[in-house]
């Protein structure tokens, strides 16, 4: 930072893409060259905004400035790094780094090498706005590099424009990223018409108190930022676009991009329409739950390994949005303890959810890559042919399923402190009924997480190959694994070291309104505080410690026998076993599938093929598949009405000019009355 005045350096990285992007895109023709540049160049751009991000945590001092600005017309694009921004750049760094990394590799396949160029170009343009997203200082700047996000994102979706299914996620994500667009330019408008300024330091902290109705604003800015994040019911575009991506896309996608909208609605429902109402609180809270719950629930019927970690992205969304749903009932109520720990859990879980899923996301990208293929039914026997895409994997499985040391268990745990701190210390009649019900969801998830990552790792790493593929799957390349382990090394660290990481955040949570003074939540660099009377800290090393431990005594004493191995067939109950016999995913899901059956309506088909007797089937076919619920009852039905709206609407479309000069005169005179009227 030194060499670049910190006011200098996002811009001087938005300029070093796009002179990225150029180079890419005239080395189209030679794609080794191309993919070097495009990918090693981002990763040294992101690095750069995460020391710009780390400069402004570890000075407590904003670093603002101009992106670009038109003399002529007054016009300008500014930036403001704040406490909170910063923590969503290092969150992007952390994650933007690994991908381009492993996007070297990974984009090398032969079915993407052709377009190395044109997904190296628009990854950089990708990233860079989502950098000024999360570093905007104003509305207009927000909303121009908010379309650049979308419209990149799409182009990334469609990447194989051949197939069908990937047009169709892109069309769906652009639709619904259009509606929530809308309603955050009704929602900037709303407050712009209170405001002098465009500024989000003037517009947050002074328009609100004149605006007449807040909840109609809250609603809208969290359905905008919502449609983003993939919160339920606004979530059908996240488990069709993530898996149509490419894999190092899907994980940035997941780990980063659905977190701009988790920031939106700190930046602007959470802290920035004054002091959170309790009914907003409520919202959150109800929200989050549902979304966690409803997302791992999906997740488990899941036999397409992109498809299933897409829907715990949509779980992991909701686990934030519980904690600061917490967060934001104490502050309603006055308790600015619970408000510190709900926040903070929720921030922390922001990076957490960052790598452990986009560990995931990688390693399940390096197995589609040896194998052609996502469908777990058609894996097996993986961790002997990938060891080390297999021990990551189950690294970020453990992780994501809230296991110590590692760094799923450290935010959750703090959430449930929040609710079980909130629950004891409020005279609320509603949070204690909520509290309770917050804290059991989240543990019901926690453990349905779990039992499908068992799942996801058991069927595609364990036991023998399904496929010829599977057989014949040989470990990734060196570029590959090496952000593998990386992720995994920060899903332990961030796991044995708590304490630092939430005193890192001591800024962030301070820079909000309504912590004066912040309580603490850290006890040096390894424990966590609640402010519980009783078990108010915990430290996962001693987890870690004792884990060690026991691995150590296990080697003594197997080193203490000196017994050589004996190697036996396993025993299958007198018959073979081959991979014909082994527990599916199909299988390992009915029992869920039976007990949430009045949630799934499952439809299945079982056909039996005979010669001789009907007791003696030759063959049996078996299918299984879940209704879409939001897709048949909500989405469907709201289309047809669209539909019918806009086919009545085509008589208007009569292809006379003078109708459509009538139109507009009449259109004229409307307005010129409600001026007047308004006057």
């Amino acid at each position: 930072m030194s060499l670049l005045d910190p006011a200098d350096v996002l811009p001087a990285a938005l300029t070093f893409r796009l002179g990225i992007i150029a180079l890419a895109v005239a080395l189209s023709g030679r794609d080794f060259a191309s993919r070097v540049v495009a990918f090693a160049g981002s990763a040294i751009a992101s690095a750069g905004t995460g020391m710009l991000a780390s400069h402004v945590l570890s000075s407590g001092a904003d670093v603002e400035g101009v992106l670009i600005r038109h003399h002529a017309s007054g016009l300008s694009l500014g930036y403001d790094v704040d406490g909170l921004s910063a923590w969503f750049l290092i969150v992007l760094a952390v994650l933007a780094v690994p991908v381009a990394v492993y996007s070297l590799g990974y984009v090398a396949h032969p079915h993407l090498r052709h377009r190395s160029a044109f997904l190296g170009a628009v990854f950089n343009l990708l990233v860079g706005a989502v950098e000024v997203v999360l570093a905007a200082g104003d509305v207009l700047t927000f909303l121009c590099a908010w379309e650049v996000m979308t419209l990149a994102t799409a182009a990334l979706v469609v990447t194989e424009h051949e197939e069908r299914s990937s047009r169709r996620a892109a069309f769906l994500y652009l639709a619904l990223s259009h509606l929530g667009t809308g309603c955050l330019i009704a929602g900037f408008l709303t407050l712009a018409s209170a405001s002098p300024t465009l500024s989000f330091s003037t517009l947050l902290s002074q328009a609100p108190a004149a605006v007449s109705m807040p909840s109609v604003l809250f609603v809208l800015f969290f359905v905008g930022f919502g449609v983003k994040a993939g919160i339920v019911p606004l979530h059908v575009w996240l488990p069709e676009a993530h898996p149509a991506a490419p894999t190092s896309i899907s994980a940035l996608m997941s780990g980063v991009l659905i977190k701009t909208g988790i920031c939106g609605i700190v930046r602007v429902c959470a802290f920035g329409l004054g002091t959170p109402l309790l009914s907003w609180g409520v919202l959150v809270v109800l929200v989050g739950g549902v979304s966690a719950l409803l997302g791992v629930l999906y997740a488990l019927m899941q036999h397409d390994v992109k498809r299933l970690l897409a829907y715990h992205s949509i779980e992991n969304i909701g686990i934030i949005l519980l904690g600061l749903g917490a967060g934001m009932i104490g502050l309603a109520y006055g308790r600015s303890d619970v408000a510190a720990l709900g926040v903070s859990a929720s921030l922390y879980h922001v990076l957490n959810h960052a790598v452990f899923k986009g560990l995931l996301f990688l390693g399940a990208g390096g197995a589609v890559m040896a194998t052609g293929t996502r469908q777990i039914e058609h894996l097996g026997g993986l961790l002997r042919r990938m060891p080390w895409t297999g021990l990551c994997f189950l690294v970020g499985a453990m992780a994501i399923s809230g296991l110590p040391p590692l760094n799923g268990f450290a935010s959750e745990w703090l959430t449930f402190q929040a609710f079980l701190f909130g629950f004891r210390g409020s005279t609320e009649p509603l949070v204690h009924l909520l509290f309770p019900v917050g804290g059991a969801l989240l543990a019901l998830t926690t453990a349905l997480a779990a039992a499908c990552f068992v799942k996801a790792f058991g069927i595609t790493f364990l036991a023998l190959p399904r496929s010829r593929s599977a057989a014949d799957a040989r470990e990734s390349p060196a570029v590959m694994l090496a952000p593998q382990v990386v992720l995994a090394a920060l899903c332990l660290g961030l796991g044995l070291f708590p304490g630092f990481v939430l005193a890192t955040l001591g800024p962030v949570v301070r820079s909000l309104p309504g912590f004066a003074p912040l309580p603490d939540v850290s006890a040096g660099h390894l424990a966590m505080i609640s402010g519980l009377e009783s078990f108010d800290r915990i430290v996962p090393g001693t987890f870690g410690v004792a884990i060690l431990a026991a691995g150590v005594v296990a080697l003594l004493l197997t080193m203490r026998r000196r017994a050589a191995a004996r190697r036996v067939p396993t025993w299958g109950c007198g018959g073979e076993l081959t991979a014909a016999t082994e527990y599916t995913a199909t299988a390992f899901s009915k029992p869920l599938m039976m007990i949430f059956a009045a949630l799934y309506r499952p439809n299945r088909q079982v056909e039996a093929l005979t010669e001789v007797s009907p007791y003696f089937a030759r063959e049996v076919r078996y299918r299984s598949e879940i209704e879409p619920t939001f897709e048949r009852h909500l989405y469907e039905p709201l289309v047809r009405a669209v539909m019918r709206v806009a086919g009545g609407m085509k008589v208007l479309q009569a292809g006379s000019l003078h109708a459509y000069l009538g139109y507009v005169i009449a259109m004229v005179v409307t307005l010129v009355l409600f001026a007047w009227w308004s006057s």
